[in-house]
């Protein structure tokens, strides 16, 4: 009887020794899995790499979208206080006493007199120059400039625009693209207690009935800065928006120095290959002004020109201003 069970123990041990040896994979094997998995993988990562990059777009685009209608409403706003703004003759033509009728005002502000932040022609181009005549509260003392009972008051400025272009990225901080700036130099208030002051180089709009000129546009393009010929300003050319076009679709004028779709006035100011230019029509206080930006500069750096192809990432912004300033010329 012990001898039978010894046998059987010993044969079931040897069975379950037989069968615990494990089998593993070929390298056949392995590499006809490694293939089904790189087909599989591929295409998924493919796929979710052109979703991450599609979101990126859009979200570049939409950013645009709302930084271009911003800025658009933020010089919508500054405009309608304008009470002169010039067109191109005005911000071309250097002044000149000659002949009140070529006269302009291209070397009295940036970039002839520079400003910081916009020191050269070649990268910082002015679009749209006006006066207005500003609001002020409590800058006027009722008895005395430090009177606590103040009274509002009203002061002239000089505001300017400008195109200021970094294609080759040499300002780090921007982009590769052109960004639009601000320049304003305030007056003081005319009254005989105001609390405020001259910016350097503002002198007042050009209103005086000696001076020559027969029409406003001619009085006033012969405005001149206070400052001397060695001397330049302080007031900064800050940075509005950012990410604006260099580069435009094919647009053409009837004539030249005309905005598309007329014939004569308003004159253009800037230039149609750009994402920022504007229309003017002196004679009625009345601008056009055009924004474009650049999405994709925000997401790469290179292959920023402008196509039809892809012209939903170049989104743009209009409007069209009147003056509603009060001219006293008084």
């Amino acid at each position: 009887m012990m001898s039978s069970l010894k046998f059987i123990l010993i044969t079931q041990l040897k069975h379950s020794k037989n069968n615990d040896q494990s089998n593993g994979f070929t390298l056949i094997e392995l590499l006809i899995a490694m293939v089904i998995a790189a087909l599989v993988i591929t295409p998924l990562m493919l796929f979710m790499m052109g979703v991450l990059d599609g979101d990126r777009k859009e979200q570049a685009k939409t950013t645009t979208e709302q930084e271009m209608q911003a800025a658009i409403d933020y010089i919508a706003r500054d405009l309608q206080q304008a009470v002169y703004i010039y067109d191109a003759h005005g911000v071309t033509r250097n002044r000149n006493t000659t002949d009140v009728t070529l006269s302009g005002i291209q070397d009295q502000i940036p970039p002839v007199k520079t400003a910081p932040n916009c020191t050269s022609a070649t990268v910082c181009t002015p679009v749209l120059v006006f006066w207005k005549r500003e609001f002020l509260a409590g800058s006027v003392g009722v008895t005395s400039p430090t009177d606590t009972t103040r009274d509002d008051g009203y002061a002239y400025s000089l505001v300017a625009y400008y195109l200021i272009t970094n294609t080759n990225g040499s300002n780090t901080t921007w982009s590769k693209q052109a960004r639009i700036g601000r320049f304003q130099i305030r007056g003081q208030v005319n009254a005989a207690n105001t609390n405020t002051t001259n910016n350097t180089g503002f002198s007042p709009p050009p209103l005086d009935p000696n001076i020559t000129g027969s029409t406003l546009k001619e009085r006033m393009n012969q405005w001149r800065t206070s400052l001397t010929s060695s001397q330049n300003y302080s007031s900064r050319v800050e940075t509005l928006v950012d990410y604006i076009s260099t580069t435009s679709p094919a647009i053409t004028t009837n004539t030249a120095g005309v905005c598309p779709g007329t014939n004569a006035s308003p004159k253009l100011v800037g230039s149609l290959t750009t994402g920022f230019y504007t229309c003017v029509d002196a004679a009625e206080v009345l601008a056009q002004v055009f924004i474009r930006g650049n999405a994709l500069a925000r997401i790469q750096n290179n292959n920023l020109t402008y196509q039809n192809s892809q012209k939903s990432y170049f989104p743009s912004a209009s409007v069209r201003v009147q003056g509603r300033g009060f001219l006293f010329t008084k």
